[in-house]
């Protein structure tokens, strides 16, 4: 049996849970990430549709460009989602959202030739200028 795994926005009006581990862990570091939750990066984990939920509450949605759409408390406004038409088959969820953040640690760094030149991440992980998909 898988273990399952929730997470919330800040005042708890939006719940998500999933069943197993990520597909995958990455740091973002585009410009409209970047905007939408006002930090230097953030970190996706890309999760199956038929492996999660949004289990209480109803997300406001946002889309940010064609065939994006970004998930967010209504209430509150923390950022929760990233849902696009090239991903049919998967959701993004913001990994800081998760009860159990450090359980998941990023595999690699995506869209590094928008990140900011003075915002200097010490590690030995895999680095693409776009998505991962580019590689």
């Amino acid at each position: 049996m898988s273990e399952s795994h929730s997470g919330r926005c800040l005042c708890g009006a939006v719940r998500f849970e999933f069943e197993g581990d990520p597909n995958w862990v990455a740091y973002c570091h585009c410009n409209s990430c970047r905007r939408n939750t006002a930090s230097p990066t953030t970190v996706f984990i890309g999760v199956d549709r038929d492996r999660c939920r949004f289990s209480k509450g109803k997300t406001a949605v946002y889309e940010s460009s064609p065939g994006v759409r970004r998930h967010f408390c209504g209430t509150c406004g923390t950022p929760l989602a990233y849902d696009a038409d090239r991903y049919p088959e998967e959701i993004h969820y913001y990994l800081s959202n998760l009860e159990d953040p450090e359980r998941f640690r990023p595999q690699a760094h995506v869209y590094t030739r928008e990140q900011l030149q003075w915002f200097e991440v010490a590690d030995d992980l895999k680095r693409y200028p776009g998505t991962g998909d580019d590689a």
